[in-house]
Order: structure tokens, then sequence, then C-alpha cells
């Protein structure tokens, strides 16, 4: 049974507390942080993520398990796809980097692939880190970094990342690759597909900012990531130049305006806890003491998705029903509270929100009464049509 939380620690340890001592945190990935970034008031998100919690384990202990995720066929299928783009030392990568994005440099006849291999996630941010040091200072040289760890702080914890690979050019510069799985049409993939690894690949350049940051002079991080897809029908990979410059934007002003995770843990009840071993009263207790900020996008987002709809839906939230919705209505936060200012029982008549509301009861009533005399008329005519001899 998990220890209840004690205050007067260490973040790190208040964090393995809040998910149990005995569990095992899950790994902060770009994909969550992407997500995280897309709703940054979601509080329960934050610190859920934050201490490292499992929240499909989560969801399913609190009986709304989760269809999020990607299917092990996919999984198997992008793996072997990922393994055939950088077979040969990734010659084929290079060639489409070359190809895609730096044709004014020399060909990459031969790169330098470095070994990545460190102890632990600060070890191999490490020497990732030195890699790119070393490749900076080779300049002239393509350099391909197979799975690097990249580190970005998050809310004042740290996350680790790794992004498919990284290019250095010869000019010095460094290029985000994002391999996945999802095919190339006639050059063109789904955009919304195209828009999530944007945004995850996003991520990732302000990690690759950072390191960046702390060489003398600085390389030049591009805006300009590589995307590689199966083309058409085949197995064979294609590529396209992404411009995330938006997304990395969007991103980093989300991601600061992140309540500190140390914040959010001081809110908690003592004894807070969300092991998945726990009973089902004491875990929803625990999830229930953070504030969510439940939004329909949640859902192809979140795990804990189906569990906050619900609830939010009980309450009468009008967050359930959209953002767009949410905004338009100002300050009344309930389903009850809009259709009591829509009926002239409540709000303020000055209030813009409640001024439409009821001019959109007053017209609903005018159509719904001319319908009502309408469909008289046509009864009436009937009838007189049904006395005739």
């Amino acid at each position: 049974m998990p220890h209840p939380r004690t205050r007067g620690k260490g973040l790190r340890h208040r964090l393995a507390e809040l998910r149990g001592p005995e569990t095992q945190a899950k790994a902060l990935d770009a994909r969550a942080l992407a997500a995280l970034a897309a709703n940054p008031g979601c509080r329960r998100r934050a610190i859920l993520d934050g201490a490292g919690v499992n929240k499909a384990a989560l969801a399913s202990a609190l009986g709304s398990p989760s269809v999020f995720g990607q299917s092990q066929f996919a999984f198997v299928r992008g793996n072997a796809f990922e393994a055939k783009v950088k077979a040969d030392g990734g010659t084929e990568l290079l060639r489409l980097a070359h190809e895609k994005l730096d044709r004014g440099a020399e060909p990459p006849a031969e790169a330098r692939v470095p070994d990545l291999t460190a102890q632990g996630p600060e070890g191999r941010t490490a020497r990732t880190e030195l890699a790119l040091r070393e490749a900076a200072g080779e300049p002239g040289v393509w350099t391909l970094l197979d799975h690097p760890m990249l580190a970005l702080d998050v809310a004042g914890s740290p996350a680790f990342l790794e992004p498919d690979a990284v290019v250095v050019h010869p000019d010095g510069s460094w290029t985000v690759v994002e391999i996945k799985s999802f095919p190339m049409l006639d050059g063109a993939a789904d955009p919304a597909k195209v828009g999530a690894a944007a945004r995850q690949a996003a991520v990732y350049v302000l990690a690759l900012e950072r390191v960046a940051e702390r060489l003398d002079p600085p390389p030049r991080v591009r805006h300009r990531v590589l995307l590689v897809c199966p083309k058409d029908f085949s197995n064979l990979p294609t590529a396209s130049a992404v411009d995330v410059r938006k997304q990395r934007a969007v991103t980093q002003r989300q991601l600061a305006r992140l309540t500190r995770i140390e914040e959010i843990a001081d809110t908690l009840p003592e004894g807070t806890c969300f092991s998945p071993e726990l009973p089902a009263e004491r875990l929803e207790q625990a999830v229930e003491s953070v504030p969510a900020t439940y939004a329909p996008e949640c859902l192809s987002a979140c795990e804990l998705a189906f569990h906050c709809r619900d609830r939010s839906r009980a309450a009468g939230a009008v967050t359930s029903l959209g953002r767009p919705v949410r905004a338009e209505l100002g300050g009344l936060t309930t389903v009850g509270d809009v259709l009591a200012a829509a009926r002239g029982e409540a709000g303020d008549p000055d209030d813009p929100a409640v001024a439409a509301l009821r001019r959109a009861a007053a017209l609903r009533a005018e159509a719904l009464e001319s319908a009502a005399g309408a469909a008289r008329e046509t009864a009436d005519r009937a009838r007189e049509v049904a006395a005739c001899p």
C-alpha cells in the first residue's frame, strides 16, 4: 500500500510519493508535452505528468479506461520503418536531409554517427550535448545523432526527450528529424497527422535550442524539421520539410504559462497519492483534489479524458461544449447559468453574453411559435378538405 505524502521533503521525493514510492515513473515524452502545452490550465495533467503517473493505469483503476494511444501493430510497423530509414549509417536519411533542406551543401558521402550510449537519462543527455559540441567543432562534416536525449525544464521539473534523430549540417546548424509510419500520398500527408508531428517536433526544437544556448558561439537550430514517411503505399521513405516556427512559439508560450509543479503539490491535501493500487474511492478523491480543465480536444490527447468528461458533464460545465463556446459565454460557467440567463432569470442584462443569449432565446421562441401556427393552419386546411363531399 502506498505511503501517505508528507510535506517538508524534496520535490523529487514528494513526486515519488504522489505516484506511489514503489511505482516506476512514466517518462514525460514530447507527445505528452505537446498535449500539456495545448491545455496549460489543466493542473491535474500537469501534476500527474510531472510526478510520472501512468494515466492509462489510473484511468482504468477509476473505471474509465482509455482508448488513447498507439496500437501494437502501428508501433511495430513504425519501428520497422524507422530501422529501414536509418540503415547503413543513415545513408538514406542524410540523403533526404540534403535533398529537402540543404541542397547547397556537399552531398553526405560519409557521415559521423557518434555513440550516444550512457547510464540513465542524465548520462545520455550529457553524452548527447558532448556529441553536439564535437560536431560543432568539425565544420564541413555531416553528423547523424540517432535517438539523442535532450532535457527541457517543464514547470520546474526536468523532462527528458528522445527525438528520432538530429542532423548536424556541414555549416554547423542542427535539424530535428521526425520519422512517422503514416504515408505521404502524391507528396502530401494527412494534415491532422502532420500537425501533430509538427507540434511534437516543436518541443524537440525548444529542447535543442537550450543546448545551443550553452555553446559559444551558439549553433543555429533550424525551424524547418525533416518529416520522413513511407512513399504512397510502399515502404520506401520520402520526406518533407515542415516549418514549425508557429508551433514552437505557441508551445514555448504555453509551457511558460504552466504553474510550477511544486506549487500545485503544495496545494494537495496530506496523504494524496495517485497509485492505481489504492481503493477506487480514495483514488477518486485524490484525482478530484486537483482541478482539471476539460475540453473535447482532450479525447485525442489524454488518457484521463473520459473520466474528466463524465465529471464535467455531471457538473454541467460549459467547457464540455468546447473552448470556442466557453470563450463566448464569459462569466457563465455552467449550463444551468446559461439557461437561467437565457430565460431572464439571472445574469446582468448589460453583459454581452447574457444579452446575446436572451436575444437567441427570443428568436427561438418566435420561430417555434411561427412553426406551431403554420402547423395549426395546415391541420385546419386538412380538416376542411376532409369535410368536403
